[in-house]
């Protein structure tokens, strides 16, 4: 495909903050295109796999686009605790760092924005979820609940633990999952739930 052709294909996806490798090659772009446009300074890569627009502005909509950077450039990297309790309106806690889990022995490189927690199990409630058309790894809210008393302060369990049972709809929480997962994890939830829910 030539360089200009390629372009119109990727049109869809360069409106986005970050888009993948699979999603070009989905659209029938070729990896050396983009590593072709990375040269010529119209395509980021953000890491292996990841890229942005070179021209994208940071808007004041996408709340998130500083995370989504730091959780791509993490080779296996997952939003949890602070940040994914944030995402999930479940804290009142402001991130201050971008909170990201990898397994033990993930070699990470240092950065202050960065609060790096390192996991033994990080399949258990692993899901994706979309941020302004970009799709980002992050523990599920039961799995974020249970981290957040193995973790975190217990107010802050505590208060994320009633604010996800108050919720609604699709945003309520599965207590079913969520002992599940505290039973995986090795972690009594039951005396907290009982004291909240009765």
């Amino acid at each position: 495909m030539r360089s200009t052709a390629a372009l119109v294909t990727l049109a869809p996806l360069l409106k986005k903050p970050y888009f993948t490798s699979k999603e070009a090659r989905a659209m029938g772009i070729h990896p050396a295109v983009l590593s072709h446009y990375v040269k010529t300074g119209r395509l980021k890569r953000i890491q292996r796999g990841v890229y942005q627009p070179a021209g994208y502005q940071n808007s004041s909509a996408f709340r998130w686009e500083d995370l989504v950077e730091a959780v791509y450039s993490i080779t296996g990297g997952v939003v949890c605790l602070i940040s994914a309790l944030a995402i999930y309106d479940l804290t009142e806690e402001i991130p201050r760092q971008h909170w990201i889990a990898v397994r033990h022995g993930t070699s990470v490189k240092r950065d202050r924005k960065l609060k790096i927690t390192r996991y033994r199990n990080m399949d258990l409630g692993k899901t994706e979820i979309e941020l302004e058309r970009t799709k980002i790894p992050i523990f599920d809210r039961e799995r974020t609940i249970i981290d957040a008393f193995r973790l975190l302060s217990l107010e802050i369990a505590i208060k994320a633990l009633k604010a996800s049972i108050s919720k609604g709809g699709k945003n309520r929480i599965d207590l079913m999952k969520l002992q599940e997962y505290a039973k995986k994890l090795r972690f009594n939830i039951t005396p907290y739930l009982m004291s909240i829910t009765t």
